[in-house]
């Protein structure tokens, strides 16, 4: 069984940093794309950033400059540095994970993705 498990989250005011992670129960974890999404209260899911297994990098031009997304397949672990945080940026944040081998197709389409994590939340103060 598939799991991920988000961690990081936390409140943090206007122009702070945080970084996220979400560890995998993946094995060859490198052959697995991963994403990173975000839900606002009364907001539908929205893409944030992508990863493939290749660590080429995909953001939505909401967090581009500001965030960026890595991995460590010794870890199992994609991560999400946040920096220069907005308040509207407060949402709960969930990562993603494609079929092993998939490639190409819209890495911020939330179809595209076979496994969930559960979402920690991330709240920034103005």
């Amino acid at each position: 069984q598939v799991q991920l498990v988000e961690s990081g989250g936390g409140l943090v005011q206007a122009g702070g940093s945080l970084r996220l992670s979400c560890a995998a129960s993946l094995r060859t974890f490198s052959n697995y794309p991963m994403g990173w999404f975000r839900q606002a209260p009364g907001k539908e899911r929205e893409f944030v950033g992508a990863i493939s297994g290749r660590s080429i990098e995909y953001y939505a031009d909401s967090v581009k400059g500001r965030f960026t997304i890595f991995r460590d397949n010794a870890k199992n672990t994609v991560y999400l540095q946040m920096n220069s945080l907005k308040p509207e940026d407060t949402a709960i944040y969930s990562c993603a994970a494609r079929r092993q081998y998939s490639s190409g197709g819209d890495y911020s389409s939330r179809s595209m993705y076979a496994y969930w994590g559960q979402g920690t939340q991330v709240t920034v103060s103005s």
